[in-house]
């Protein structure tokens, strides 16, 4: 019964046949559609797939307007649809919205700049035809991805039958212990944090000093070696044992009342700005650990994850080319020339539609198709090369050492890398498995995300990173990559169960 001057309470209609009564208000649920406005949307339709493409092809230029020219043209449309559809879309798809952004960027935009301008960042040494046939493996690249997306969807999803992965409170401790040891060995080794913000080039000294590395570029050795090991397990674990410890403060409200949370946190938060900031590092590792702290700390906002896809486009245009300075030191550093409003498109770090021509020149040159080997070694980096001695070697530095330099910064983008192994059917294959596998991959991260809020939930930190680091897996080289994921993977199996462990669940 209602109190005086207070209103009775509405029962919530009865479910019936015939529908509600005459007079009768019912509240009809409707899905929420995490998608942009009409306002919003259509200029960001307009702006992506029509007049960045056409502005670019519009400028002036000394560059041919042939069949590749057009073919770049068609490519850097049809991957900005797609990057529009993930921007639009109403579920978070972390990793299928990286590929289309790297896509996008990376094989539509600059290709079509450089193009347009008659420059190439790095020396194309076949004829135009080589350059036209990697255009068009692009697009088919592209295009089965898009395939194996479609496939994904076909199928149901399933319930879980097993328990799903979990964090184990005291082998993340462990965890915590360790990046705190491999951090601190780095940092001692190179003399200090000072050394961590003044460059790549310094950094990479300091490394080479501390291992005994030989200092030519690509040179191989027990150091060169030891130089990698040294940077990934200085480098990743404190990134993961951050990004665990974040993702338990977001969903638990006990753990941000707790010391023993909170002091390891904020330590983690200073050797991740040391070992992990933007200046000693490449800068795709630290967009990896940006993207991935950021859907750590945001986990379930679309918005925040449409705003990541616009403006990471945004900054990729507008700043990331202009921080090559901090590869270099003051005597070494370039300044960039800007002659031209598509001058920072034609830098080196756009260089992978040339080095996928390259690389088809160079299975042309008499070297062919290598049939999985580049991809196994890969797989087995950490096999010693005196245990393996026709171990491959990076994709990357074997196509420039027959391009005549030495340079170890050359990418060899996952197009190059499948194409080599495989052949072009091949290749197509592969993308319409990687489609599938990002398309089930990001499916399954929405569902556990909005069914399993725990602290403990692995997958809503795997998924940010995997998205992260498909950039540097996109552009490649594999083998380059595979270090810091293999010790990811070593992280990973001591911090994961699927067990249920009551006492040892996060809370």
């Amino acid at each position: 019964m209602a109190g005086p001057g207070r209103p009775p309470r509405r029962p919530p209609p009865p479910h019936r046949l015939g529908g509600p009564a005459e007079g009768e208000r019912v509240a009809i649920e409707v899905p929420r559609r995490a998608v942009l406005s009409r306002p919003l949307s259509v200029p960001l339709i307009a702006t992506v797939v029509g007049a960045l493409p056409l502005a670019v092809a519009a400028q002036p230029g000394t560059g041919l307007r042939d069949t590749t020219f057009w073919l770049q043209l068609v490519v850097a449309c049809y991957a900005g649809v797609r990057l529009c559809a993930m921007v639009l879309s109403g579920r978070r798809r972390l990793v299928q919205g990286a590929f289309w952004l790297f896509g996008y960027l990376a094989m539509g935009i600059a290709p079509l700049a450089q193009s347009v301008l008659g420059r190439d960042p790095t020396p194309v040494l076949g004829p135009r035809e080589d350059t036209q046939l990697a255009t068009a493996l692009v697009l088919c690249g592209m295009v089965a991805f898009d395939v194996g997306a479609l496939l994904a969807r076909q199928r149901p999803a399933g319930r879980e039958r097993r328990r799903p992965a979990t964090v184990h409170r005291g082998r993340l401790a462990c965890l915590v212990v360790f990046a705190y040891a491999a951090s601190g060995l780095l940092i001692v080794q190179l003399g200090g944090p000072a050394v961590f913000f003044s460059s790549r080039q310094e950094i990479s000294a300091s490394l080479a000093e501390a291992t005994g590395a030989p200092g030519g570029p690509g040179a191989e050795g027990g150091g060169e070696a030891g130089s990698a090991l040294l940077r990934g397990f200085g480098t990743v674990p404190a990134m993961l044992a951050l990004l665990f410890l974040t993702r338990w403060l977001v969903t638990s409200r006990a753990a941000r009342h707790r010391p023993a949370v909170l002091l390891p946190w904020a330590g983690l938060l200073v050797i991740n700005a040391i070992v992990n900031n933007p200046i000693s590092n490449p800068r795709y590792w630290f967009l990896t650990v940006m993207f991935a702290l950021l859907f750590t700390v945001f986990p379930r906002s679309s918005v925040m994850y449409r705003a990541a896809l616009a403006l990471g486009l945004a900054v990729a245009l507008l700043v990331f080319p202009f921080t090559d300075r901090f590869r270099y030191d003051d005597e070494g550093r370039r300044p960039l020339e800007t002659d031209s409003v598509l001058e920072p498109l034609v830098v080196k770090d756009y260089d992978q539609l040339n080095m996928f021509a390259n690389t088809i020149t160079f299975a042309g040159d008499g070297h062919g198709h290598s049939y999985g080997e580049q991809l196994a070694g890969a797989a087995l980096f950490f096999v010693p090369r005196g245990v393996w001695g026709d171990k491959p070697e990076d994709t990357g530095f074997l196509v420039g050492g027959w391009m005549g330099t030495d340079s170890a910064n050359l990418s060899s983008p996952l197009w190059a890398e499948l194409w080599l192994d495989f052949g072009p059917l091949g290749m197509t294959l592969a993308f319409v498995g990687i489609g599938y596998l990002s398309a089930r991959t990001d499916r399954r991260y929405v569902r556990r995300t909005l069914d399993d809020p725990s602290p403990g939930n692995v997958l809503a930190v795997v998924v940010p990173v995997l998205a992260g680091y498909s950039f540097i897996l996109l552009r490649g080289s594999l083998l380059q990559a595979s270090g810091r994921i293999g010790i990811a993977v070593l992280c990973l199996a001591l911090v994961t169960t699927f067990r249920h462990h009551p006492r040892a669940e996060l809370r």
